[in-house]
């Protein structure tokens, strides 16, 4: 006999499903854009233990005839194609036919739907490989369906699934970038008994952004739309030097569908390269249009990835479409210096400013001692000068140092993440967090997935200094917070420590919530320094547990040593 078999139908359903269905998030993105397609203005999802003992989604869509809701449960059945051909154009979210079939294999599911053609709907009930049932019911005009037990036939597969709150995490963000696509579309989210978010449908993006992201986000940002041809982009994006140390706030659509797609990205952060500081990046909500010929959006499972005809071009237009708009934004003009009298003293005087390179005297370098005779003297000196001395500062940006062995060009805003970070270290190992009371409470407004992520590290985030109470709605109050900010300071630091650790793996959230304080107190590139501050500043860095390498990892001092600089000056 030989070694290769057919597999049995039902293995071959649920390996299929794996594909599509990878947990309780898949199963919403794939319902949800049948939807969308079937022209839906009102989506109700509903979840019970994060969507793995329950999954509902109810549309007002065009519903199904009862021949079509018992097809619909097959392998490779929909209405969204019929020829090959038609690959080559699909305006659809949803066109394999995969969806009900994996999700029917792996769970138990109810689907009742109507087209509103009779005053009859149909029920079509199915639980793994079993038949299904098929039953008349009253039901208005559109589709439900319930998906209930996720993974019930496959242990193996269940146990890999993370907590309650974290699926519903995952669902809640999939559910609010849908939203931006479909602003016309009303979406509500519900778990359990509570009210997760309900966006009412409103007339454009602007709205839907407000709706879900708030007033304070809206007002960061730029609005841009540029055609060419067949090409639109369209959206908004940062205004800088507003920006994010991640790329979690960019959200791309192509043709109205939510993918992840390295070339458009990558053309949106070159554009905002030379206009926002090294390793920040832009926050941006970006619809693309193009011919459908352009793009193949057969190229993953689960539909999030795309592949373009000619990459090369569709980089080129993201690119020079976001340049023009930050360009115009930022409103580039010549500068005419004043004219003034320069008189010697003035020169004189501008030499010896604080943070100017190449003053004489060189501040900083401590003088040889009076009684040079005194080995004791002439030992105490030599130690001192062994330590980085602060030369000045260039472009508000890096702290220039030398020491024995070269010089030392030092990231202020780094080098102070690293000092505050190992400080912050040993304050947090005492809990002793030093608070401030608010005198009128600071009031913010949070996205859905950041009121999650608050819920879920409120004892975190109280513990470092932070009171939030909630004031209805998506509004919060900031009753206290750590005395190392001012009050719009404190504001910005809850936000991205509700974004950052709610994405942050639990053992590394402490470690994470204390590199964001330490980055969001920091120095800022670009802020000038006091001669003062920068000896102090690198004195406290070198007494740190790691002078390489701020706490999120990026380099803080890059060295030339003196043999280089004079090999390159043919001094030696």
């Amino acid at each position: 006999m030989g070694i290769i078999q057919k597999l049995d139908r039902d293995v071959a359903r649920k390996i299929a499903a794996g594909e599509v269905v990878e947990r309780p998030v898949s199963v919403v993105k794939e319902l949800v854009e049948n939807s969308l397609d079937a022209g839906s203005t009102d989506i109700r999802v509903e979840l019970l233990a994060g969507g793995k003992g329950l999954i509902r989604v109810t549309d007002n869509g065009a519903g199904m005839a009862p021949d079509d809701a018992l097809l619909c449960f097959e392998s490779h059945a929909t209405s969204k194609i019929a020829q090959v051909d038609d690959l080559e154009r699909i305006a659809t979210l949803g066109f394999r036919g995969e969806a009900l079939s994996s999700i029917a294999a792996v769970a138990r599911v109810t689907l009742k739907t109507s087209d509103a053609t009779t005053d009859k709907g149909t029920l079509v009930r199915i639980e793994g490989k079993e038949q299904p049932e098929v039953l008349d019911i009253a039901f208005p005009r559109g589709t439900g369906i319930e998906v209930k037990d996720l993974f019930f036939n496959l242990p193996a597969r269940k146990k890999f699934l993370r907590s309650e709150r974290a699926e519903l995490n995952r669902i809640t963000r999939l559910l609010t970038d849908i939203a931006l696509a479909h602003s016309n579309v009303r979406f509500a989210l519900h778990h359990g008994e509570r009210r997760v978010f309900d966006y009412p449908a409103v007339s454009g993006l602007k709205e839907r952004l407000y709706q879900v992201f708030g007033k304070a986000f809206i007002e960061g940002l730029l609005s841009f739309d540029y055609t060419e041809g067949e090409r639109r982009l369209h959206g908004f994006a940062s205004r800088p030097p507003s920006a994010r140390m991640d790329r979690r706030h960019q959200f791309f659509f192509i043709n109205g569908r939510l993918v992840k797609d390295p070339t458009v990205q990558a053309a949106l952060n070159q554009a905002y390269k030379n206009f926002l500081e090294k390793d920040q990046s832009a926050e941006a909500v970006v619809f693309l249009e193009i011919s459908l010929s352009e793009v193949d959006v057969n190229v993953h499972p689960a539909k999030s990835e795309v592949r373009f005809q000619d990459s090369r071009a569709i980089f080129s237009f993201v690119y020079r479409c976001v340049e023009q708009a930050l360009l115009r934004e930022l409103g580039i003009k010549e500068v005419y210096p004043e004219k003034r009298e320069e008189t010697a003293s003035s020169q004189v005087q501008e030499m010896h400013q604080p943070g100017l390179i190449g003053r004489p005297g060189k501040p900083g370098r401590p003088s040889p001692p009076a009684d040079w005779a005194s080995q004791d003297s002439r030992e105490a000196w030599k130690a001192e000068i062994s330590a980085p001395r602060v030369l000045g500062q260039y472009l508000d940006f890096y702290i220039v140092a030398e020491d024995d062995e070269g010089l030392l060009i030092i990231d202020q805003h780094n080098a102070h993440e690293r000092v505050l970070f190992d400080r912050y270290l040993e304050i947090d190992k005492k809990r002793e967090w030093p608070r401030k009371l608010t005198l009128h409470p600071l009031i913010v407004e949070l996205s859905p997935a950041q009121v999650q992520s608050l819920e879920e590290n409120r004892d975190l985030l109280e513990e470092s200094g932070f009171r939030v109470d909630d004031m209805g709605g998506r509004s919060f109050a900031i009753k206290e917070f750590p005395d190392i900010f001012d009050e719009k300071e404190a504001s910005d630091a809850l936000l991205t420590l509700l974004e950052e650790v709610g994405q942050e793996k639990v053992e590394k959230k402490r470690e994470r919530m204390l590199a964001t304080l330490a980055c969001k107190s920091a120095v800022k590139a670009g802020e000038s320094l006091a001669f003062e501050k920068m000896a102090y500043l690198v004195e406290e860095l070198f007494k740190t547990s790691n002078t390489a390498l701020c706490p999120h990892g990026r380099p803080i001092t890059l060295r030339l040593r003196r043999s280089e600089i004079e090999k390159a000056l043919r001094r030696r």
